[in-house]
């Protein structure tokens, strides 16, 4: 197999059976050479024994133990660590996101972009099926950081994006609840300028299963990432110091 061009990380709990189909679309659409990393929090997550499954027969399949701590914040973050490619998309196991563009998200980081944003709330993008507070809440964060503090993408609170692995490990990943990864990078990209691009997507609410996506506890979470990007351009040294960040 030769060396990725492009990691996929997948946080999943308890997906069981449902994660074949979820593998099957990613493995049918992404064209680059990859790898896939579907991490979960435990070993007996009923997801496992379908991944061992799947990875006998598929290569790229990474089937990834999250040592970091419980939860999709510290999932995702453990996935990025143990990436091996230099552009990592993140993406759900829900089969809400769209894989066929994960080729495209990817090579716009090989273009030189830090992030490229799949998008609900550009022209071309739709969410189907969501709720009407939470798509109100996620489509307003999304548009006044478009329009006021210019971040690059109508939709910094989407998961589904392409990270430059570099970007990521100059800026560290504070998130610790949830998945407010998203707009975490997003906020810091923006104050120190760095390129964000994005693509519209259409988004489509999970079938089967039951979302973890929990509005109230995470709002204070979202809104620290949602102000830290407003505000003038900030060295990497000014930024860790607003955030909180000791850098390795």
């Amino acid at each position: 197999m030769s060396a990725p061009r492009v990691s996929v990380v997948i946080p999943a709990h308890n997906e069981g059976d449902a994660i074949v189909a979820c593998l099957d679309r990613m493995f049918e659409a992404v064209t680059l050479p990859c790898e896939i990393l579907v991490v979960v929090d435990t070993p007996d997550d009923t997801t496992v024994p379908w991944l061992e499954k799947y990875a006998k027969e598929e290569p790229r399949l990474v089937p990834t133990l999250n040592t970091y701590g419980r939860g999709p914040a510290d999932a995702m973050r453990f996935g990025v660590d143990q990436a091996q490619a230099p552009v990592v998309v993140v993406t759900m196991a829900d089969g809400c996101d769209d894989p066929q563009q994960i080729d495209a998200l990817a090579r716009l980081v090989e273009r030189g972009v830090v992030i490229a944003a799949a998008s609900r709330y550009s022209r071309g993008g739709q969410q189907v099926g969501v709720p009407t507070m939470k798509r109100a809440m996620s489509k307003a964060a999304g548009l006044t950081l478009c329009w006021f503090a210019r971040v690059g993408t109508h939709d910094a609170t989407n998961s589904f994006k392409a990270y430059s692995k570099a970007f990521i490990q100059e800026v560290g990943i504070q998130a610790d609840a949830g998945f407010e990864m998203g707009i975490e990078l997003v906020a810091k990209a923006r104050r120190l300028r760095r390129p964000v691009a994005e693509l519209p997507t259409i988004w489509l609410d999970r079938t089967a299963g039951v979302s973890n996506f929990k509005v109230a506890a995470w709002l204070s979470r979202y809104l620290r990432w949602y102000f830290l990007a407003f505000g003038p351009r900030l060295d990497l040294q000014e930024l860790n110091r607003r955030t909180g960040r000791v850098s390795s």
